[in-house]
This record gives C-alpha cells, structure tokens and sequence, in this order.
C-alpha cells in the first residue's frame, strides 16, 4: 500500500483532509523514497536486510513517540514540527502507529506524507521537512 500524500494549502487548511492525493511519482519527484515492509517481522527480514546492507546504513534508533513514553513529550513533539534539514538522510521505519512527515516540493509548497504501520520512507539529505503525530498520539519508529 502507497503512502497518502497531498499539497498542503497556504492557509493549512487541508493538513488532515486533502482535496486531491497525489501520485507517489511526485514524492520521487522530491527524492523521497518508499517502502511497505511487515514489522511484524524481525530485523532480519530480507528485505529490510537488503535495504540497509544497499544504503550502507549501520546505525538505527529506536524511539516511542507520545505521551506516557516520551520524557518532553510537549516539547519533542513541538521540536519535530519545525522545519528543518540534515545533513544525512532520514530513514524512518514505522512499527506501530502512523504520523505525518511533511516535505517542501521544488516550488517550496508543503507536501504532507501520511505515515503508517510498515512505511518506511528515506527523506534525502539537505531537505526541509517536519513531523507530527495524528489524532492518535502515537508512533513508533
């Protein structure tokens, strides 16, 4: 299953309830990449396996992100909601839960990305983005 993605209008007024999807070609478009893995199982599942040993990535975190499981959890969230860029990629691969990663397009308009249980997505380097949590309030990575 594809991610959701939308244009987010000047105002915001469609942050939750998009007026038009668009094609996952779009993110392409941005250097978002994408995959729909099982998180049910382990680590060592092949294709994350392969994921990792092609990217060359070594490092991965873990991090709960809501209320009762994150210290700053107010703070963290309002922190993760404003735009900012790395130097690296981001590699997000959700397990439980779903979020929202926004990305700016080449013509500096939001992009909204609705993240779910088994998308992992890979935001490239040098790219403004922010995220939050849906209604939910919760989401593991």
């Amino acid at each position: 299953m594809a991610p959701q993605a939308w244009v987010v209008a000047e105002n915001g007024e469609d942050l939750q309830q998009p007026r038009e999807f668009l094609p996952l070609s779009k993110l392409e478009d941005v250097g978002v990449l994408y995959w729909h893995l099982d998180p049910k199982k382990s680590e060592s599942e092949e294709e994350l396996a392969k994921i990792r040993r092609d990217r060359g990535y070594s490092y991965m975190d873990l991090i709960e992100i809501c209320p009762d499981k994150l210290e700053n959890y107010e703070e963290k969230v309002k922190n993760f909601f404003c735009e900012h860029m790395h130097a690296d990629e981001e590699i997000r691969y959700c397990l439980e839960g779903s979020g929202y990663f926004d990305v700016r397009d080449k013509d500096d308009k939001w992009i909204r990305i609705r993240i779910r249980e088994g998308d992992m997505i890979i935001l490239p380097a040098g790219i403004y983005h922010r995220f939050t949590l849906d209604s939910a309030k919760y989401t593991k990575w």
